[in-house]
């Protein structure tokens, strides 16, 4: 976990260009690197995130695409997470310490982009993603996937400079980029921005999202309620909407889901 004394202060983030993007797949292997992640095998193109891949570079609607950590200004991960494993940090990373966390696994559930992965295989299980090279921007460096970009298709600097700059490069080229800058607004905002020729939605983003924070809709919600119907409301409705999610992140991760199987009835650790 980094430092929050060696934090910067200023907002940064990752602007991802899928216009500029030639799927080399050098920034999988130097965020491999940077992580002590097993080498990825930049030639497949259909690959997802993992416990062992904190990004990939997908073949999807056209183009090459990355995917990561979000970054989100105000993240559902920390909202949810029961010990403050989670915390979004000043300087934009939102980061994990794998000494609070009780392995509930909340954070998998409420992420709207799908990230975090767990070690299902480990004694000692930890969720798993991107953390945006926190040590790295400490030290006053970019993250290691910008640095090692060949094209340009990922830069690295302050979340409001890239922001300025992909809505500059929409306008001087309004034929060549969709009329958005994916990540402004969505989910409140993230230190992650995308810009593109095609539909997010066809590069695999979710394009349904609220332009407010989650947590925040969530409280607002809540704050109308009366005390007593608060509580169990939010316990059956987290019960039902837990164990859904459950069940789609198992789906989505190849994993089988609580209840299915020969080990019915039987938690994963």
């Amino acid at each position: 976990m980094s430092n929050p004394a060696s934090e910067p202060h200023t907002p940064q983030g990752l602007l991802i260009d899928t216009t500029r993007c030639i799927g080399c797949g050098a920034c999988s292997l130097a965020c491999a690197e940077r992580n002590g992640l097993p080498v990825p095998d930049t030639a497949r193109r259909d690959a997802d995130l993992s416990d062992r891949a904190f990004t990939v570079v997908r073949a999807q609607g056209g183009r090459f695409v990355r995917r990561l950590c979000m970054h989100c200004d105000e993240p559902t991960c920390a909202s949810v997470c029961l010990v403050g494993a989670f915390r979004k940090t000043a300087g934009g990373p939102v980061v994990y310490d794998e000494s609070r966390c009780i392995g509930c696994r909340y954070c998998m559930q409420a992420c709207p982009f799908t990230v975090p992965r767990y070690e299902w295989d480990k004694v000692l299980p930890r969720v798993r993603k991107c953390d945006l090279c926190a040590p790295r921007l400490a030290e006053g460096r970019p993250t290691a996937c910008a640095a090692a970009c060949p094209t340009g298709a990922t830069r690295f600097g302050p979340r409001d400079a890239l922001l300025a700059e992909a809505r500059a490069r929409i306008a001087a080229e309004p034929g060549r980029y969709l009329p958005q800058v994916y990540g402004a607004v969505e989910a409140g905002g993230t230190s992650v921005l995308l810009i593109s020729d095609v539909s997010f939605a066809a590069l695999g983003y979710p394009d349904d999202l609220p332009h407010e924070a989650l947590p925040a809709l969530t409280w607002r919600v809540m704050s109308q309620v009366p005390r007593f119907a608060v509580t169990a409301g939010v316990f059956l409705a987290g019960v039902y909407w837990i164990t859904n999610r459950r069940e789609e992140v198992a789906a989505e991760q190849g994993r089988p889901a609580p209840g299915d199987g020969p080990d019915a009835g039987r938690e994963a650790p």
